[in-house]
């Protein structure tokens, strides 16, 4: 009899802490770098965002070789000039929501997010604004926000100054879900 109430009590307690947990289903995260002689825009949909609904931490890790651009020579640039992703492959960011969230009840949340920015070796303490919509066991996750690129030690050699925008504004669209043990 002991043995099953423990395992009864192991099972849920497992569940009760996958619950908690919510991945991404879909993410689209994208940036845009407006500048006089050239537009940059890229996409990742390779993302995985997640977050802790009992302790609010939310984190990402954005593999930067995912970037997709219009042009195969961008792309080639971004990784292996500006961004140097076989040193630095990932752009990592864990944080916390600042808000107290009720993640029991639909509702559209105005939040922000306090956490680390870790980008081309440089850890950077950053506050993210955004929203959080929870609707039944989807939460749909929205943000837009700039980076600085010197901020991360990403050098723009003077050639090219005209066409990469010193500011580039970000934006991370994701739906999550339960995570569900296999």
């Amino acid at each position: 009899m002991k043995k099953l109430i423990l395992l009864i009590a192991a099972i849920a307690i497992s569940t009760s802490y996958s619950a908690q947990i919510v991945i991404a289903k879909t993410c689209v995260v994208s940036f845009f770098s407006a500048s006089p002689l050239e537009n940059i825009e890229a996409i990742n949909k390779a993302s995985k965002p997640l977050i802790n609904k009992s302790t609010n931490e939310i984190q990402i890790k954005i593999v930067n070789t995912a970037f997709v651009f219009e042009k195969a020579l961008m792309q080639e640039h971004f990784n292996e000039n500006y961004m140097e992703s076989e040193k630095f492959p990932n752009t990592i960011f864990k944080g916390k929501i600042n808000e107290k969230i009720d993640w029991s009840k639909d509702a559209e949340n105005k939040v922000t997010v306090t956490g680390k920015m870790s980008m081309h070796g440089v850890d950077k303490d950053v506050t993210i604004d955004g929203s959080l919509n929870i609707k039944g066991e989807e939460i749909t996750i929205s943000t837009t926000f700039k980076i600085h690129i010197a901020d991360y030690g990403i050098k723009v050699p003077s050639l090219y100054i005209q066409n990469i925008a010193e500011d580039l504004d970000v934006k991370l669209d994701a739906v999550l879900v339960p995570f569900k043990k296999n």
